[in-house]
């Protein structure tokens, strides 16, 4: 992916001697964006194994009264992991493992069956209907794998298999697809469909109803597994934290990397104006349960609470401390108060998104159907307000006279070459 490199001269004091004094140590600062980190990721495992609770239940009693909780705790699961996407850009250790729980778009058909309108294969992906649930045995390029037990052991050796990121086996948009199965209503409404008895040996519909359980519970313990490793690496001894105290002014480097990255290239280009560009509803995030716009929302609420160095916990807690907020401030106050008036001009855009799904009036794959004024213009807005937001993080950059590359996208730097 293009990249835009913001540039700056490289071995500069950050405060002269005339200076104003900081208000933190670049020491402090990086302490508690750590302190943040590990919190979130305390929390996204919480609410994963509360989702695994309801998953067992699900299976022991697959009624669509136990579907409708599986799938209200996997919306509930979102929200403090999504916080935690702005710590993937700029930490290669959380980079590494973000695709373990969180890649996307996937093509379903590696893991299920799927609607005739899905097609037969694809000149991309040898595996694009493997469907690993309906198989006792796959070919995997020149070997053949034993799938008669669905284990954690076989998804993971699934993901991304023939070095295809489409083909995602595991993670929060595996278990969302099981739980909802593929939304067929194009840029209409309503979410998937997935009948609960999908999952009912005794009433079986569609087939390998007992595999597409343990495929479902699989998942969802490697859910919590992943989630600890991620957690682990912000933790006293962990990897994360150890880069970050060994060069302090790479550190703060990577605070503001996540943030305009994540604004930039992830969240305004390759998340919401790429499907903006092709009124796809297979460009949305969370494409399955039409949860995209909480997705969105709280991708922002992680981004503010790492600059103000302040985050709520899930136990109402909070973990607060300094903040690169504090260090751009003292530099240069207006570069501080140009950030934070892009930031919550960005979340006033995720709002309006949030409560326009929320109340019913048209989910995110409705508000990117061509034709949709309203739609589209709700989602013009969230693209303007991140940009202004990762131009605003730029100034900060500058002021702190760092060096950093942001994660661009074509949709926004090169939009002729969407689509070829």
């Amino acid at each position: 992916m293009r990249q835009m490199i913001l540039a700056g001269a490289a071995a500069a004091a950050l405060v002269t001697a005339n200076g104003p004094a900081m208000a933190a140590t670049e020491a402090e600062i990086l302490q508690n964006y750590a302190d943040i980190a590990e919190a979130m990721y305390g929390d996204a495992i919480t609410q994963a194994a509360a989702l695994r609770a309801a998953v067992a239940q699900l299976v022991a009693q697959p009624t669509d009264a136990n579907l409708e909780a599986a799938r209200t705790a996997w919306r509930a699961a979102r929200p403090h992991y999504q916080q935690t996407e702005v710590y993937r850009f700029g930490n290669p250790e959380v980079d590494e493992l973000e695709g373990l729980v969180n890649a996307w778009p996937l093509d379903e058909g590696l893991i299920d069956y799927v609607d005739a309108s899905y097609g037969e294969g694809s000149d991309s992906n040898p595996y694009y209907t493997l469907n690993v649930i309906a198989n006792h045995e796959l070919q995997i390029g020149a070997e053949k794998v034993d799938a008669a037990d669905i284990t954690k052991e076989l998804l993971q050796s699934l993901q991304e298999v023939g070095d295809n990121e489409a083909n995602v086996a595991i993670g929060y948009h595996a278990i969302e697809f099981l739980l909802w199965g593929q939304d067929l209503n194009g840029t209409g409404p309503g979410a998937g469909k997935r009948p609960a008895s999908d999952f009912d040996p005794a009433a079986c519909t569609n087939g390998n109803c007992d595999r597409r359980a343990a495929y479902l519970v699989a998942a969802t313990d490697l859910l919590v597994d992943d989630l600890q490793q991620l957690q682990d690496v912000w933790k006293a001894d962990g990897t994360a934290r150890k880069r970050l105290q060994a060069d302090a002014r790479a550190g703060i480097g990577a605070i503001l990397t996540g943030i305009g990255s994540l604004s930039y290239g992830e969240l305004a280009g390759e998340r919401t104006k790429l499907g903006l560009m092709l009124h796809d509803p297979e460009e949305e995030h969370d494409c399955f349960s039409d949860n995209t716009h909480n997705s969105h929302y709280y991708d922002q609420a992680g981004m503010v609470a790492v600059y103000n160095g302040s985050y709520r916990k899930l136990d109402g807690g909070t973990v607060s401390g300094a903040s690169v907020k504090e260090l751009i401030a003292a530099k240069d106050i207006a570069v501080d108060a140009r950030i934070t008036a892009a930031m919550e001009a960005t979340t006033g855009a995720m709002t309006v998104l949030k409560e326009t799904a929320d109340g019913g009036e048209m989910a995110y794959d409705q508000m990117l159907g061509e034709g949709n004024a309203k739609g589209n213009a709700i989602l013009e807005e969230v693209v303007a307000t991140l940009v202004a937001q990762a131009r605003a993080v730029e100034a900060g950059v500058a002021a702190l006279d760092l060096t950093i590359a942001v994660e661009g996208s074509d949709s926004l730097d090169n939009p002729s070459a969407v689509g070829q």
